[in-house]
Protein backbone atom coordinates (compact mmCIF):
# COMPACT_ATOMS: atom_id res chain seq x y z
CA UNK A 1 0.00 0.00 0.00
CA UNK A 2 1.41 3.25 -1.07
CA UNK A 3 1.42 5.54 2.42
CA UNK A 4 -0.02 8.40 1.00
CA UNK A 5 -3.28 6.28 -0.05
CA UNK A 6 -3.68 5.45 3.74
CA UNK A 7 -2.79 8.86 4.76
CA UNK A 8 -5.33 10.29 2.67
CA UNK A 9 -8.08 7.32 3.08
CA UNK A 10 -7.64 7.92 6.89
CA UNK A 11 -8.24 11.55 7.13
CA UNK A 12 -11.63 10.89 6.10
CA UNK A 13 -13.89 10.78 9.13
CA UNK A 14 -15.74 8.16 8.63
CA UNK A 15 -12.50 5.51 7.93
CA UNK A 16 -12.09 2.78 10.83
CA UNK A 17 -8.87 2.03 11.75
CA UNK A 18 -8.38 -1.76 11.89
CA UNK A 19 -6.35 -4.48 10.89
CA UNK A 20 -6.73 -8.04 10.01
CA UNK A 21 -4.49 -11.39 10.39
CA UNK A 22 -4.92 -14.63 11.92
CA UNK A 23 -3.88 -14.78 15.76
CA UNK A 24 -1.61 -17.60 15.82
CA UNK A 25 -0.01 -16.99 11.96
CA UNK A 26 3.64 -17.37 13.19
CA UNK A 27 4.48 -15.23 10.66
CA UNK A 28 2.48 -12.66 10.21
CA UNK A 29 2.17 -9.57 8.30
CA UNK A 30 3.77 -6.77 10.35
CA UNK A 31 0.61 -4.38 10.83
CA UNK A 32 -1.27 -7.10 12.69
CA UNK A 33 1.22 -6.03 15.78
CA UNK A 34 1.72 -2.57 15.02
CA UNK A 35 -1.69 -1.13 12.85
CA UNK A 36 -2.81 0.82 15.91
CA UNK A 37 0.91 2.18 17.71
CA UNK A 38 1.74 3.22 14.04
CA UNK A 39 -1.37 5.42 13.17
CA UNK A 40 -0.74 7.24 17.03
CA UNK A 41 2.99 8.05 16.77
CA UNK A 42 3.60 8.28 12.73
CA UNK A 43 0.34 10.00 11.77
CA UNK A 44 -0.96 11.58 15.14
CA UNK A 45 2.35 12.62 16.72
CA UNK A 46 4.92 12.82 13.70
CA UNK A 47 2.77 14.07 11.09
CA UNK A 48 0.48 15.83 12.84
CA UNK A 49 -2.68 14.36 10.08
CA UNK A 50 -5.16 13.53 12.61
CA UNK A 51 -5.70 14.55 16.43
CA UNK A 52 -5.07 12.27 18.95
CA UNK A 53 -9.10 12.41 19.92
CA UNK A 54 -9.99 11.35 16.16
CA UNK A 55 -7.52 8.55 16.21
CA UNK A 56 -8.58 6.87 19.66
CA UNK A 57 -12.14 7.30 18.06
CA UNK A 58 -11.58 5.84 14.49
CA UNK A 59 -10.08 2.57 16.86
CA UNK A 60 -12.43 2.40 19.30
CA UNK A 61 -16.03 4.11 18.84
CA UNK A 62 -16.73 4.29 15.71
CA UNK A 63 -15.61 0.95 14.92
CA UNK A 64 -17.76 -0.35 17.73
CA UNK A 65 -20.81 1.38 16.31
CA UNK A 66 -20.18 0.45 12.63
CA UNK A 67 -20.26 -3.23 13.86
CA UNK A 68 -23.05 -2.88 16.01
CA UNK A 69 -21.19 -3.88 19.30
CA UNK A 70 -23.08 -1.74 21.60
CA UNK A 71 -21.24 -2.94 24.75
CA UNK A 72 -17.95 -1.70 23.52
CA UNK A 73 -16.03 1.46 21.87
CA UNK A 74 -16.59 4.14 24.90
CA UNK A 75 -16.15 5.22 28.50
CA UNK A 76 -19.50 4.69 29.93
CA UNK A 77 -21.21 3.53 32.92
CA UNK A 78 -22.22 0.29 31.99
CA UNK A 79 -19.95 -0.51 29.08
CA UNK A 80 -17.51 -3.17 28.85
CA UNK A 81 -14.06 -1.77 30.17
CA UNK A 82 -11.57 -2.84 27.47
CA UNK A 83 -9.03 -0.04 27.96
CA UNK A 84 -5.26 0.40 26.05
CA UNK A 85 -3.09 2.49 28.25
CA UNK A 86 -0.40 4.34 26.06
CA UNK A 87 2.36 7.54 26.73
CA UNK A 88 1.76 9.36 23.24
CA UNK A 89 5.29 10.72 23.03
CA UNK A 90 6.84 6.73 23.84
CA UNK A 91 4.22 5.06 21.27
CA UNK A 92 5.43 3.41 18.66
CA UNK A 93 5.64 0.02 16.51
CA UNK A 94 8.28 -2.10 16.53
CA UNK A 95 7.49 -4.71 14.29
CA UNK A 96 9.14 -5.66 10.81
CA UNK A 97 8.67 -8.19 7.69
CA UNK A 98 11.53 -9.33 9.08
CA UNK A 99 10.50 -9.67 13.00
CA UNK A 100 6.92 -8.97 12.93
CA UNK A 101 5.55 -10.54 16.28
CA UNK A 102 6.94 -7.19 18.21
CA UNK A 103 4.94 -5.55 20.90
CA UNK A 104 4.80 -1.82 20.28
CA UNK A 105 6.42 0.23 22.31
CA UNK A 106 4.81 2.80 24.74
CA UNK A 107 2.34 0.68 25.78
CA UNK A 108 1.67 1.07 29.45
CA UNK A 109 -1.54 -1.49 30.10
CA UNK A 110 -4.13 -3.41 28.21
CA UNK A 111 -7.53 -4.30 29.73
CA UNK A 112 -9.97 -6.42 28.56
CA UNK A 113 -13.70 -6.70 30.42
CA UNK A 114 -11.88 -4.71 32.93
CA UNK A 115 -8.84 -6.97 33.38
CA UNK A 116 -4.99 -6.05 33.12
CA UNK A 117 -3.83 -8.68 29.95
CA UNK A 118 -0.65 -6.38 29.46
CA UNK A 119 1.38 -5.09 32.11
CA UNK A 120 3.35 -2.65 30.05
CA UNK A 121 6.12 -5.17 29.10
CA UNK A 122 4.52 -8.67 28.86
CA UNK A 123 1.27 -10.49 28.89
CA UNK A 124 -0.82 -11.23 32.57
CA UNK A 125 -1.66 -14.62 31.82
CA UNK A 126 -5.52 -13.74 32.11
CA UNK A 127 -7.56 -14.34 29.35
CA UNK A 128 -11.27 -12.91 29.77
CA UNK A 129 -11.61 -12.04 26.81
CA UNK A 130 -14.81 -13.72 24.25
CA UNK A 131 -16.15 -13.67 20.58
CA UNK A 132 -17.97 -10.31 19.78
CA UNK A 133 -21.46 -10.56 18.50
CA UNK A 134 -23.61 -7.88 16.80
CA UNK A 135 -26.25 -6.71 19.01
Amino acid sequence: MDERDVERILAHPRTMVGSDGLPFDPHPHPRQWGTFTRVLSRLVRDKGLLTLEAAVHKMTGLAASNYGVVDRGLLRPGLRADLVAFDPQRVSDLATFDNPVQASRGIEGVWVNGQRVWDGQRPTGLRPGEVLQRH
